[in-house]
């Protein structure tokens, strides 16, 4: 596919609030034919190249710009990485595969130069009232695995990987609850690569599901609990799975990331992301290369 002159492109991004850096640095401009420019900015650079969660965001912000109908909401997506971009224009091109009564499936392809960056997988689809509806955790503590779970507001900022320059980690409020910090231990003691805490945006960013899809990748990978050193761990695949929004969309979320299983050069971290009443917001998996 020839990449389209970026003249074409109207002012107006799709589905992003403009008052906002989120909004403006995850925008997509519809040029026509299914196509949406975007421009990927250097603050969300973590050492050789953008964060994965915010390649998802502007794939996701993509989609729902095709799906064009608030009542279809993400419910998947699944997004590989081909390759690392630079800094500025990618094109996506967005195909809708099939839209049935409730659920709209849709592919999106983000390219830079003409050279294929991410491929993704998206699932959009309507409420439906009326089904079987649970959710049997006992709150946040039960699903953390913590008698309590301190409010945000009392545990204490403290730096993370601090030796290293990774411009992404401004966009955030982290808080550290879970695991040990990153490169503090070589795991001889036992460490699990699992750790979480409270995240939020910096700015006051409503979070949404193209939120949700950015932070579901911004906690450092917790296999870093385990590490005397930073080593490289390139996302292969990253899906997420939507499942609701917080109460309040400006408050903290409570993410939880773990690694259960590294072999072969290759690791799976899970994630969950809950509202502070422990309702579960989204889950993500990824396959990564433990260089």
């Amino acid at each position: 596919m020839m990449t389209p002159m970026v003249s074409q492109a109207s002012d107006s991004p799709t589905g992003a609030d403009k008052a906002t850096r989120f909004g403006r640095e995850t925008s997509v401009v519809p040029i026509g034919g299914g196509l949406y420019r975007a421009i990927l900015h250097q603050s969300w650079w973590i050492i050789t190249g953008p964060n994965g969660g915010y390649i998802a965001a502007i794939l996701l912000r993509a989609m729902v710009a095709a799906v064009d109908d608030a009542s279809r909401r993400p419910r998947s997506l699944t997004v590989q990485y081909l390759r690392p971009p630079t800094e500025g224009d990618v094109i996506i091109e967005v195909v809708t595969e099939r839209s049935g009564r409730t659920v709209t499936n849709l592919t999106a392809r983000m390219t830079q130069d003409d050279k294929l960056i991410a491929l993704a997988l998206g699932a959009f689809g309507t409420d439906k009232p009326d089904s079987l509806s649970f959710d049997e955790s006992n709150g946040l503590a039960d699903v953390v695995g913590l008698e309590s779970v301190p409010v945000p507001e009392s545990v204490e900022v403290v730096e993370v990987d601090p030796d290293r320059d990774v411009p992404m980690r401004a966009h955030y409020d982290l808080r550290w609850v879970i695991g040990a910090l990153p490169f503090t231990t070589d795991g001889a003691a036992g460490e699990r690569a699992r750790s979480g805490g409270w995240l939020r945006p910096v700015e006051q960013v409503p979070v949404d599901e193209v939120v949700l899809a950015a932070m579901s990748d911004a906690w450092m990978p917790p296999v870093f609990s385990k590490l005397a050193a930073p080593a490289p761990v390139p996302t292969v695949d990253l899906t997420i799975h939507f499942r609701s929004l917080p109460a309040d969309p400006l408050g903290f979320c409570f993410v939880l990331f773990e690694s259960p299983v590294a072999s072969h050069g290759y690791l799976v971290e899970h994630g969950q992301l809950l509202a502070p009443d422990g309702t579960l917001l989204a889950e993500s998996r990824q396959l990564a290369v433990l260089a």
